[in-house]
């Protein structure tokens, strides 16, 4: 069984599409348990938004400081606007879609994340210059396609609060892409280090006016650990964005929304209409036609940062 788990690791090592797939699929489903955890936290007990998001980050860079003082070197960077701009970005995405998960099911709110890979691919063709072929532009195409049937929006119950998440799908993406430009030069860690210590200040300021009061001791924990699951799947995301290119990881960010439903079910009785079984199946075929072909190009092995 150890040698069996080794050569898998083995195989992830030296297979960057394959690497980068599961560690977006890792992180996807990391982010999952945490969307749930939040919903509650806002829909159940009712704790302000801009409250809850200041301590889910604010515990995730505490969590991450031991971690991080082992490689201390991970504060050294070159290229701090970047890294400013990235976390704007992330910041306003964050804000915006708290909101949006008190007021919608993480069904639908997770249905309208799914338009971010359509900006990302467009913006890695347009701003970082990769090469994004039809393989690519079909796989996408369809997983849009599928989220866009989950979420009806011609229908009758289409109401405004889904624009939270939509505008958050839009800003989620213009991080990603700058978290790909910093991936070329920056290590994981400070890609990790520096969204979670500059993210900090942003969400204080924003938290001021609703306080900073988590009111209820068993949203305590839940805000622990959402902040400590919030570390962890950063740190998977950025991995993912050093050894795969942008346009090819977001399609298996499509793989949230079956992840999303079952516990958004489970949790909180969310049943999703019809449609939503059907669009699924659109999402994960275009995920594993694009992983097939893939695999079926010659190996190229990327040399990660450790």
């Amino acid at each position: 069984m150890t040698q069996k788990i080794v050569q898998y690791f083995k195989i992830l090592d030296t297979n960057a599409a394959l690497f980068g797939a599961v560690l977006m699929v890792v992180a996807g489903l990391v982010f999952a348990i945490i969307n749930t955890l939040l919903q509650s936290l806002t829909m159940q007990f009712g704790q302000a938004s801009a409250s809850v998001v200041f301590w889910q980050y604010l515990v995730a860079l505490l969590f991450s400081i031991p971690w991080i003082l082992r490689k201390i070197s991970a504060a050294k960077t070159s290229n701090l606007s970047l890294h400013i701009l990235r976390v704007f970005f992330a910041a306003v995405g964050v804000q915006l879609w708290v909101v949006g998960l008190s007021y919608v099911p993480i069904w639908q709110a997770i249905a309208l994340i799914m338009t971010a890979p359509f900006f990302v691919t467009a913006g890695a063709h347009l701003v970082l210059r990769e090469k994004v072929g039809l393989e690519r532009w079909l796989a996408v195409g369809f997983g849009f396609l599928g989220g866009m049937i989950i979420l009806s929006p011609w229908s009758d119950e289409f109401g405004i609060e889904t624009l939270y998440p939509l505008a958050a799908s839009f800003f989620w993406a213009m991080s990603s892409l700058t978290t790909k430009r910093l991936a070329w030069v920056e290590k994981p860690q400070t890609l990790t280090f520096y969204l979670l210590v500059l993210l900090t200040p942003i969400n204080a300021i924003l938290a001021f006016e609703s306080g900073f009061v988590i009111s209820e001791p068993t949203a305590i924990w839940m805000v622990v650990v959402a902040g400590i699951l919030t570390a962890l799947a950063q740190y998977a995301l950025a991995k993912a964005y050093t050894v795969a290119d942008a346009a090819y990881l977001q399609p298996f960010d499509h793989l949230k929304l079956p992840m999303n439903v079952l516990l958004g079910w489970l949790v909180f009785g969310f049943l999703p209409v019809g449609s939503m079984w059907l669009g699924s199946l659109i999402i994960i075929a275009a995920s594993s036609y694009l992983l097939n072909a893939e695999m079926k190009r010659p190996a190229k092995v990327a040399v990660a940062a450790a």
